[in-house]
This record gives structure tokens, C-alpha cells and sequence, in this order.
């Protein structure tokens, strides 16, 4: 049976992939800070971790609880929408210590055993910011985009040894809980001086009907698993498809 580990599974594009994959017939070892009961239907296929990916400590606990692992998600992420110049120092490395070293951590937690067993699939999932610059967004898109050059890189690497490394780019998706999850993260990020240039844009996110549901990244991350050709990127969502054509 086939064992996969995702990150961040306590709602959004984590739930819905971990979901995908119990309804595929794969073990799921599904992860969050806080593991909560009643998220999922009962399933003797599916393991409820706690795991921080910011925390050596958590990670190397639940790698470890997990036995062998044959794909892993890393899908846990926070966002931050607002002016550069307004970011504080601390908001920028929180976002680097979950959504760019926390994926870097995870991964090299799971490589060891990949590259003895000379097999392993590593999904990475960045954004469609990555794929065309947005404004307000600046260090979120760089925590993304340092994924997007580690993985590429890493696949090189870990091919080698018979080791895949992918990403999965999904667009903007309004119920992934981006902006709750981070409305202490990004208060006061849009000062005075920037209300009239940033108000179009905040309103105007998702206005073109394109967006990404749970369930368009859960489908590709299926896919990418699934995929045999050597491909690297999985843009996810009809916007990101759209931005990833133009790219």
C-alpha cells in the first residue's frame, strides 16, 4: 500500500488532497499544528499527526510515527497581502520559516529513506504568483519562489536515485482561508499612502471568474503523483493554467 504524508491538512487544499487520495485507496498520514477529530470520515487508512514544520523537533517525531513514506505532500503555507515597505522584518521571516525552510526541512527529513529505497515522489505546492508578478505580495511571492528554484534543482538531484521531485502552482483560491488565517499576520501592511493604489486590486481579486477550488489542487497533485513523464510543473486551477499559458 501506498503511504503519503501531506502537510497542513486542517482545511483547504491539504483536506481536500488528503481526501483525494483516501478516495484513490492510498494510506494518508495527515498532518497539522493541531490534529482535530471529526475533519475527516472514519478511514483505517488515514493517520492524524501533529506537526509543526517550523519545529525540528515535531518534524523528526512525526517522520519517524509515520513509517515509510512514499510521497510527500508539503503543502502547509501562510500568506501576507499588503505593501512591501510596510512588512515588518519578523512577518517576512515568519513567512519564509513555514512556506520556504519548513518545506526545505520536511524534505530533507524524507530524502534519507527515498534515496536508500530508490523511489519517492515530493510534491511541492507554491503559488501562480510565482508565475506572474502581482503587487502586494512581494516577500509572500519570494517565500514561493525560493521553492520553485529549490525544487527544480532538487529533481536534478534526487533523480539520480530514482527520486521525483514536483511542484503543483495553484491560483487564487478565496476558500482556502488565506486572508482569516492571516488577518492578524497582515494588519496594517496597507497604509495610508498605498489605500488608493490597493483598493482595485483588493477588490478586484477573483473578479475574472477564474479561480482554484480545494479540489482543482487536490486533482493535480493526483495527477503530478501519478505522472510519468518527467514533468516538473502542475499549474492547478483555470487562472493558474491561464498564467502559466501566457508565462
Amino acid at each position: 500500500m501506498t503511504t503519503v504524508l501531506i502537510t497542513g491538512c486542517s482545511s483547504g487544499y491539504g483536506l481536500a488532497t488528503a481526501n483525494r487520495f483516501l478516495d484513490e485507496g492510498f494510506d494518508v498520514v495527515a498532518t497539522m499544528r493541531t490534529p482535530r477529530e471529526g475533519i475527516f470520515a472514519p478511514s483505517d487508512r488515514l493517520h492524524l499527526l501533529a506537526l509543526d514544520v517550523t519545529d525540528p523537533a515535531s518534524i523528526a517525531a512525526a517522520v519517524s510515527a509515520a513509517g515509510p513514506i512514499d510521497v510527500l505532500v508539503n503543502n502547509a503555507g501562510i500568506g501576507a497581502v499588503g505593501a512591501f515597505e510596510a512588512t515588518p522584518a519578523a512577518t517576512i521571516r515568519e513567512l519564509f520559516d513555514t512556506n520556504t525552510f519548513g518545506v526545505m526541512a520536511m524534505t530533507q527529513a524524507v530524502i534519507p529513506q527515498m534515496r536508500k529505497r530508490r523511489a519517492g515522489t515530493i510534491i511541492n505546492v507554491t503559488s501562480s504568483v510565482t508565475l506572474g508578478p502581482i503587487p502586494l505580495a512581494a516577500a509572500y511571492t519570494a517565500s514561493k519562489a525560493a521553492i520553485e528554484g529549490f525544487t527544480g534543482s532538487l529533481a536534478l538531484e534526487l533523480g539520480f536515485f530514482g527520486v521525483q521531485a514536483k511542484l503543483v502552482e495553484p491560483g487564487y483560491g478565496p476558500s482556502t482561508q488565506f486572508a482569516s488565517n492571516g488577518a492578524e499576520r497582515i494588519a496594517g501592511l496597507i497604509p495610508p499612502e498605498y489605500e488608493d493604489f490597493a483598493a482595485p486590486i483588493m477588490s478586484g481579486f477573483g473578479e475574472q471568474g477564474l479561480i482554484t477550488t480545494p479540489e482543482d489542487v487536490a486533482d493535480t497533485v493526483y495527477r503530478a503523483v501519478l505522472d510519468t513523464s518527467g514533468r516538473l510543473r502542475f499549474p492547478a486551477g483555470a487562472d493558474a493554467v491561464a498564467l502559466a499559458q501566457a508565462h
